[in-house]
């Protein structure tokens, strides 16, 4: 079956601007069919981590919000504390980041914040699903009591999935820090020994605690300053032997290991990595069936708008933002999860990379720019389980809904 995916692109004149394309492309895609009087409304979004500027702009979800209101429902802005250790991982301080991120009563009209899985994390419902993976799922409890949800994405890489859209802001953006855990849990990186430097970066902001710093008898190596090799005595009380030097290098527990990827993102020197093999696939099956344990209670009363801008290389956890791999195309709508990330795919990997971003292959356009930045990631894999799973369709039809002019 072929769903419909709503689009508009940036374009604007003295007639419209964006804001007014946002409000004529969500009531074309159909946001009143989903909404009651008296609704509580969710709208699910990302607040930006501290010092990231890529998320989805205030004034834009402003619209949504207003446009909701019209509708005689409720709306609330929502997310869920993250599982990392962050500007966003306890309620009070992920409201602090959202208020400083512009997210505000002044700046939204509305009840600005509600942290769907309470103060640590832990306020979540256990939702039946019986799928492959999970029997049942842990979602934030507000997520849950909402009689509506709007998923506001913002598309961009991702380190683990590969790219990040409606899918994963509703799966992973949903879940309590238990349900995040669960979704990591299979997810243990590795230390590339030759390249740790033993700054240890990594091990300061685990939150499971799970990496240490261990002294390795080694060769001394002309190619490597001496700062970074450190005279440690044996064990044992006695020196190291003559001619060998005892370098600090990190060290993973995986019984400890939470799966989060906060190392991968804090290595200076990309000494840790994935072990790809089987982990990722199981990890975006997990997600899915997180979206799916979501969107449980919400049929009929789901809608999801995807904005494609400030199209950033890796989530917008992470406390920057590195240049866009390509130019911003457009906002998409659509009552289906699965259809608007393929449409969102679809369309970026259609241009053509810009020259300044990090992209260095499958730059051309209609090569995956998505597997330009993390080769070894089958980020197609979600949205095939998704579609096994019955969240919705990878074919679609785009419906332009194109900018008002002077007659």
């Amino acid at each position: 079956m072929m769903s419909t995916v709503y689009f508009t692109d940036f374009k604007a004149n003295s007639r419209e601007n964006v804001s007014g394309k946002i409000e004529r492309l969500i009531e074309a895609a159909g946001i009143s069919d989903i909404l009651s009087k008296d609704d509580l409304a969710a709208v699910k979004l990302h607040f930006g981590e501290k010092g990231n500027v890529a998320f989805i702009r205030p004034p834009y979800i402003r619209k949504i919000v207003e446009n909701i209101r019209k509708n005689k429902a409720v709306p609330f802005l929502t997310d869920a504390n993250t599982l990392y250790a962050g500007t966003r991982s306890n309620t009070p301080s992920h409201i602090k980041t959202a208020v400083e991120n512009g997210f505000s009563y002044s700046s939204m009209d509305c009840t600005p914040i509600i942290i769907a899985d309470g103060l640590r994390g832990k306020s979540e419902i256990a939702v039946e699903v019986n799928q492959k993976h999970c029997k049942e799922v842990y979602i934030g409890s507000e997520i849950v009591s909402a009689d509506a949800l709007i998923s506001v994405a913002h598309v961009k890489g991702h380190e683990l999935s590969g790219f990040g859209g409606a899918l994963k802001n509703i799966g992973m953006g949903c879940a309590s820090r238990k349900g995040k855990l669960e979704q990591h849990s299979n997810v243990s990186p590795k230390i590339k020994k030759k390249t740790c430097i033993g700054c240890g970066n990594c091990a300061e902001h685990c939150p499971g605690n799970a990496i240490s710093l261990e002294s390795i008898s080694s060769e001394p190596s002309s190619s490597a300053p001496d700062s970074l090799n450190i005279i440690d005595p044996h064990p044992d009380g006695k020196d190291t032997p003559a001619g060998k030097k005892r370098s600090k290098k990190a060290s993973i527990d995986p019984d400890l290991c939470i799966g989060c990827g906060e190392c991968i993102l804090r290595c200076p020197t990309a000494s840790v990595s994935i072990q790809w093999n089987q982990t990722i696939p199981v990890f975006l099956e997990k997600m899915m069936e997180y979206t799916l344990g979501v969107l449980q209670n919400k049929q009929g009363k789901s809608f999801f708008i995807n904005f494609i801008m400030d199209i950033s290389p890796a989530c917008d956890c992470m406390p920057y933002n590195d240049s866009p791999i390509v130019r911003d195309i457009g906002i998409l709508a659509s009552k289906d999860p699965v259809a608007i990330d393929q449409a969102s795919v679809d369309l970026v990997n259609a241009e053509a990379a810009l020259p300044a971003g990090c992209l260095k292959t499958n730059i051309l356009p209609g090569e995956d720019k998505f597997r330009g930045l993390y080769p070894e990631v089958n980020w197609e894999r979600q949205l095939e389980y998704a579609q096994e799973i019955g969240l919705g369709s990878r074919k679609y039809h785009l419906e332009n809904i194109k900018t008002l002019t002077w007659r």
